[in-house]
């Protein structure tokens, strides 16, 4: 299998050179490194600001912090940090992890008042012997560590949510940015990988539900030897499957990109046959090789890669339904 992917690429590059072919007969053509990939559109200008750091040649783990950190603070984006759809109480929670290449993890969850928390997880894993915190004492780590305490519930999400209160249904629709994380997966110069995932979770959530996004194998997962992994959509279903571990160990297997996030979808319409026609989950993936992939069980699930030949351009991954 190898071989014939040897060859088929050589032949694709003299035929089209510096053209990218994504998942052509679900494969992924290699792509040199650097590389960073991430979901959705806001993954497009989060790209931009975290491919200052890989240009320069910085490390991944700076490049991924730097890029999630768009949509953290823009009070437009309802799924991502200031401007985040509250729970079902008016309250802004986070949740965020990141992991580097040499499996150094960090993680907050149920965090309020803080605009980047994708920093505080940094910190969490620089500056303690755990891997995660929760709630008011993530809050407390955050401002000990000179973080400023601020408003998260914007004027537009504060309205959003009243207008929710009239008749306080609780139907997440695919798709519809009320439940997206942002996940990205960075390659540097050296071939190290690292990766990020920083949500406000499920608008209108019961307070203090968590999903998959700072749950280190659910959300994301790197193995520096193997290949990095992230998730978006219902992160009930990510969690019960451990999904991006899942498509590392898949990708540790021999299966490509495309094909671990495929088999991590499946395996959610297995355990939850009914279910997942109604829902949304997708996982994006790249290995050692700088091959991507992703997987959805919708329509609609788009992801930003950018490269030296790819200068941040957005895909729409393919689905099951």
């Amino acid at each position: 299998m190898k071989t014939t992917r040897r060859r088929f690429l050589k032949a694709g590059a003299l035929l089209t050179p510096f053209t990218f072919i994504p998942e052509i007969f679900g494969k992924t053509t290699a792509v040199n490194k650097p590389l960073i990939i991430s979901t959705w559109n806001f993954g497009v200008p989060s790209n931009a600001a975290a491919w200052t750091v890989l240009s320069k040649g910085g490390r991944a783990l700076d490049a991924v912090e730097t890029g999630v950190q768009v949509p953290e603070g823009d009070p437009t984006e309802t799924s991502v940090g200031l401007g985040g759809l509250p729970d079902r109480d008016g309250r802004v929670t986070l949740d965020a992890c990141i992991m580097d290449e040499h499996a150094n993890i960090g993680s907050v969850a149920c965090l309020e008042h803080i605009v980047h928390p994708i920093s505080v997880a940094r910190k969490v894993m620089e500056k303690t012997p755990h891997v995660m915190l929760v709630g008011d004492g993530a809050l407390q780590f955050a401002l000990a560590n000179g973080f400023k305490k601020e408003n998260l519930l914007t004027p537009e999400s504060e309205k959003t949510w009243k207008e929710w209160l009239k008749k306080a249904e609780y139907k997440p629709v695919a798709n519809i940015e009320n439940h997206d994380t942002i996940g990205m997966l960075a390659m540097d110069k050296s071939g190290n990988l690292s990766g990020a995932c920083t949500t406000s979770g499920m608008a209108f959530k019961i307070h203090g539900r968590v999903g998959d996004s700072p749950i280190i194998g659910a959300g994301l997962f790197v193995d520096n030897e193997v290949g990095a992994a992230t998730s978006t959509g219902v992160g009930e279903e990510v969690i019960r499957i451990v999904g991006s571990h899942l498509v590392v160990e898949l990708m540790r297997q021999g299966n490509s990109p495309f094909a671990a996030c495929k088999k991590a979808v499946e395996r959610i319409v297995k355990n939850q046959p009914q279910k997942s026609k109604e829902m949304q989950v997708g996982f994006l993936a790249i290995n050692k090789n700088g091959e991507h992939g992703a997987f959805a069980l919708q329509k609609g699930f788009t992801y930003a890669l950018y490269t030296e030949e790819v200068p941040n351009k957005l895909f729409e991954a393919k689905s099951y339904y």
